[in-house]
């Protein structure tokens, strides 16, 4: 049945249906969110445990490994990944994809419930809650109000901001950095406590205590039912100081005889700064599913409000996503756009006939709008790869119209009334136009279906790339037709061959006569290639302009937080002096990782316009550089838009050591290099330690354990943990009281010696009684890998050295081939998704490779036919490398997208060919004059359709819009290979074609010879199979 023929004689439901899936599409793409990368559901599950104080070694042991031990023993588990700072003890367990994480968090609670009673008491309950791979943060605000302090600005943003923005849909939380918290402070004199008998923890305790308001029960009272409530708790200060606290020998005392009551702040362990002004920072998070976009502008809706309402209030976006998200939309639908246009103007030039553009044009929007419902239905986002993907195939989705137009125009120039050209020009052309989209569906929907985290980035990709294609079929081959038959009414000019087309003929002709050589010299073409291919420099994703950038500062062992004040407001001031850096904000208290420590900062910096800018990107990069190499003892690396470095892996070993050892010569050697700039690692820098070594025969003795002890000096120097402080109530407000010695109490070791512990008897003794005092080092952060302990190793690289230049280097270093068998070095950041990625899509490639040779044995019914189809394949290489060569561009991921789509769109005009010369043969021709005369006639729709895409791929190739660093090498890569593989194609084919179909003439002549047989002839000799004519319509 020829389906364009239907269409052509009932109009009605076509165009009802077109008028529906393009209402649909519009109304999808005024809905579907606009986020910078597609959703990636990655089941994951976070152990968080704390103990207050405790020292990270002391956790590895006492809980860290316990936690990692007990999930081991799950299925499906891909990672584990630990890391442990002062206090803190969080584990990453990452499951295999398509894991329900409601299963993955129910098996790890129930794997550590099973081990809580081997975890040491004082520790706070283990949080056990899923991580969500995309809660990304979306836009950081400051807050100012030069009327508030900062304490009530903090509390205002805390207890207004927040839950005002936590309210709103798609939000997912809200994070504050460099808040001033208000805390109650009973400053203990350390001279007044052991006289009395009484410690730091009895006092704590006490008031903790006094601090309660209980429910009592509920009775009948007075011909009243009603609650009974117990209430001790006191709500001003004068009462907190009046609170008595029992001393040993049965009396009491105030705390005001033994402590200084202060309304004052929590010891900060943070701060945010703008501009070198302090500040109060919040970042936005997004909830799974919602769009970047949605959520900034409902985000600012709100500050908005809120900001009008209070007076003074200013709220100022810092750093965020969002511009470049909209910026990424924006160019990729200009870029959509111009490629349209030049497709269309490409085709006009050809046709010379306005309607017949206009009906080509039309096929655009068609195709196009419809694919925004189905993305809509399957959960897509307009996002950077989706966007690429319709960018992609712009000009793919002109094509078959062009091809089906072309053809009628063909058949109208020999007499035929419109109506009657558009039935059988689409009858005799149907084969081939499905052919065309068949293969490049086939090439991208296992791209859409690679397994893993991979799969899921590449998803929306591959599936948005073949829904679009499919609707570009279904318009040529009912809309097309079917405008073309009653719109096409213009009188036809004559089919003329010009000069042109009779010297292609002659050239083919020679190619034919000379098929051995001309396939010779192709193959000799593509081992050149292969060879020229080994010299080009690889990377991950080209360098992109994202109008900020992003450093991580670390100051020595032992500073304090007051100290990273000090360096990161001059690094701030001498940074805002760069030309082109607009603002500069420091979010300190910890490193890129997100791992608490008061020696380490991140810094934002927000990057002028491109086109305002008096420096590049790589000259502002270089300033900074140069200035924070200027500040001495100042440890730093730059941060790329995936929070890694340009060349990063992972040492590996189950004894610390070894692996910390087998880092720092590696480091020691990267460093020597001028390839590797400002190399780094993970190991964590030794801090000061005092260590309190408890004599166990003596603390027996006295009956004082070593727990006893550690509270005692915790609760004296910090207070009791954060989760075990009473509160006081102060207008609506819950502020932590605190309980701790006067600093002055314990200013030195000698006087942290007298600090008086408990015995069993209930007597007071100095500390010195039972532990001596130890100075030495410990490490400040411990990082761990499949239960190993981890150094990571990350570098920038030096300009024009790509990354594959720098892994290969990396490898060959003498430390990295002297590692000994028990470590082990792993790819970790852009090196390990290069791999990964890499692999995926070659594995993609050779599934789509096979799924278009099984589609066109299945179309044109012959085992032979698809090798002459897929000959340009290795044609189109040899134009991918020339390109890549001139241009300079690196192999990456864009062009490795590029290599694949060209898998689908070469064959092209092999299909067209063949097609073409099958059913002349079939008609009674000779193979070479049928071959020769498709050649002729099918020249110009080649031309047009392959001049068509490459227009289409223009201004993507142009890279001058935002994100198109990373459209450019992907256009480059086609524009080459189409071009390159066309021009050859056109003699190859034909060469080809010939070549096989009389190989196949030969096996037939053998096989009936060994059978016995008898065979009839088949019309063209081309085939072992009959081609079905049911399927050309």
């Amino acid at each position: 049945m020829n389906i364009s023929a239907w269409a052509i004689r009932t109009p009605l439901p076509v165009i009802l249906l077109f008028v529906i899936l393009t209402g649909l599409g519009l109304k999808s793409y005024a809905t579907l969110p606009i986020t910078y990368f597609p959703a990636i559901n990655v089941p994951a599950v976070g152990v968080t445990v704390e103990e207050s104080a405790a020292a990270p070694d002391q956790i590895e042991i006492q809980i860290t490994r316990l936690i990692e031990d007990s999930v081991a023993a799950l299925p499906d588990i891909k990672h584990i990944e630990s890391t442990i700072s002062e206090g803190r003890s969080e584990t990453k367990v990452e499951f295999e994809i398509g894991v329900p994480v409601d299963r993955a968090v129910s098996d790890v609670r129930d794997a550590v419930t099973k081990i809580r009673d081997r975890l040491p008491a004082a520790i706070d309950e283990p949080v056990i809650d899923r991580i969500d791979s995309e809660n990304q943060p979306v836009i950081t605000y400051s807050a100012r109000n030069g009327s508030m302090s900062a304490e009530d600005l903090s509390f205002f943003i805390s207890d207004v901001v927040v839950r005002k923005l936590q309210g709103l849909a798609g939000i997912g939380r809200v994070e504050l950095v460099g808040t001033v918290n208000r805390e109650i402070h009973v400053l203990l004199k350390a001279e007044r406590l052991a006289p009395l008998g009484l410690t730091a923890a009895s006092v704590s305790d006490q008031i903790a205590a006094s601090q309660f308001n209980l429910p009592s029960g509920r009775g009948s009272i007075d011909a009243q039912d009603m609650t009974v409530a117990t209430k001790a708790a006191v709500s001003t200060l004068d009462e907190l100081r009046a609170i008595r606290l029992a001393l040993p020998q049965g009396k009491s005392i105030s705390v005001s005889d033994i402590a200084v009551v202060a309304d004052t702040r929590e010891k900060r362990q943070d701060f945010a700064r703008v501009d070198g002004e302090p500040a109060i920072g919040f970042t936005v998070y997004k909830a799974t599913g919602a769009g970047d976009v949605d959520v900034a502008e409902k985000v600012a809706a709100a500050l908005e409000e809120i900001a009008g309402s209070r007076p003074g209030t200013e709220f100022k976006i810092v750093d965020d996503s969002v511009t470049l998200t909209v910026a990424n939309f924006l160019s990729a639908r200009s870029t959509l756009i111009e490629g349209a246009i030049l497709a269309v103007v490409v085709v006009f030039l050809f046709l010379r006939d306005w309607r017949a553009t206009v009906i080509a044009a039309i096929s655009l929007p068609l195709s196009a709008i419809p694919t925004f419902w189905i993305m809509e239905l399957a959960g897509f986002s307009l996002n950077m790869l989706s966007l690429l993907a319709i960018t992609l195939v712009t000009g793919i989705l002109v094509d078959d119209s062009i091809v089906e137009i072309e053809n009628i125009v063909r058949h109208k120039s020999l007499g035929k009334s419109a109506y009657k050209a558009a039935i059988d020009a689409s009858d005799e052309i149907g084969l081939a136009v499905i052919a065309i989209s068949a293969a490049i569906i086939a090439v991208f929907a296992p791209v859409g279906m690679m397994p893993g985290e991979v799969g899921q980035y590449f998803r929306q990709f591959g599936l948005t790339v073949a829904i679009a294609v499919f609707f570009s079929l279904l318009v040529a081959r009912l809309v097309t037709p079917l405008i073309a038959a009653y719109f096409l009414t213009s009188p036809s000019k004559a089919h003329a061959e010009g000069r042109l087309v009779a010297r292609y003929r002659g050239l083919v002709g020679l190619a034919i006569r000379w098929r051995w050589i001309t396939a010779g010299l192709a193959a000799g073409l593509f081992a050149l290639t292969i060879l020229l291919a080994g010299f080009l420099p690889s990377a991950f994703l080209p360098t992109q302009d994202t109008g900020r950038m992003t450093i991580s500062i670390e100051l020595p062992p032992g500073s304090t937080l007051a100290d990273n004040e000090e360096v990161s407001d001059l690094v701030a001031r001498r940074l805002k002096e760069i030309d082109d850096i607009k603002t500069v904000f420091v979010r300190a208290g910890s490193g890129s990782d997100g791992v608490r420590d008061i020696r380490k900062s991140v810094i934002v910096m927000s990057i002028a316009d491109r086109n305002q800018r008096k420096l590049g990107l790589e000259q502002i990069e270089e300033s900074v550089e140069a200035l924070l190499k200027a500040i001495p003892d100042l440890r730093f690396e730059f941060i790329n838009d995936r929070g890694g470095r340009d060349v990063s892996f992972a040492i590996l070993s189950a004894n610390g050591e070894q692996a910390s050892s087998a880092a720092r010569a590696i480091l020691t050697e990267m460093r020597s290099n001028a390839m590797f700039v400002n190399p780094a690692s993970s190991e964590a820098t030794r801090q000061p330690e005092l260590g309190v070594v408890v004599s166990a025969a003596r603390a027996a003795d006295l009956g004082v354990s070593a727990r006893e002890v550690a509270t005692a000096i915790r609760i004296a120097t910090l207070g009791d943990a954060d989760s075990r402080l009473p509160s006081f109530k102060d207008s609506g407000r819950l502020i932590p009281v605190r309980t701790l010695v006067e600093d002055a109490g314990i200013d030195r070791s000698e006087k942290l010696r007298q600090l008086r512990v408990v015995t069993s008897s209930g007597t007071l003794v100095p500390l010195e009684a039972v532990a001596r005092l130890e100075e030495g080092e410990s490490v400040s952060v411990i990082h761990r890998m499949e239960r190993q302990r981890r150094v990571e190793i990350g570098a920038d690289l030096a300009a024009g050295i790509t990354q594959g230049e720098g892994i290969t280097t990396l490898k060959n270093l003498a430390a990295v081939r002297a590692l000994p068998a028990e470590v082990e070095m792993r790819a970790t950041g852009d090196s390990d998704s290069k791999d990964s990625v890499f692999t995926s899509f070659a594995f993609a490639m050779m599934a789509g490779l096979s799924l278009v040779v099984v589609v066109l044995i299945l179309l044109f019914g012959s085992p032979l036919t698809p090798l002459t189809i897929i000959t340009p394949l290795p044609l189109a290489l040899s134009g991918v490398v020339a390109s890549l060569i001139l241009t300079g561009h690196p192999v990456s991921l864009p062009v490795v997208i590029g290599i694949l789509m060209l898998m689908g769109i070469v064959v092209k005009n092999s299909i067209m060919l063949v097609d073409f010369a099958i059913e002349l043969e079939r008609s009674g021709l000779s193979r070479i004059e049928a071959t020769i005369e498709a050649c002729a006639e099918r020249l110009r729709p080649i031309v047009m359709t392959t001049l068509a895409m490459v227009a289409g791929m223009v201004p993507a190739a142009s890279g001058h819009e935002i994100g198109g660093e990373f459209r450019a090498p992907m256009a480059v890569a086609v524009i080459g290979g189409l071009m390159i593989s066309t021009i050859l194609s056109l003699v190859v084919v034909p060469a080809s074609h010939v070549l096989i179909a009389d190989l196949g003439d030969t096996i037939k002549r053998l096989a009936r010879k060994m059978s016995g047989g008898r065979a009839a002839a088949d019309g063209s000799g081309d085939a072992l199979i009959e081609r079905p004519d049911s399927l050309r319509g």
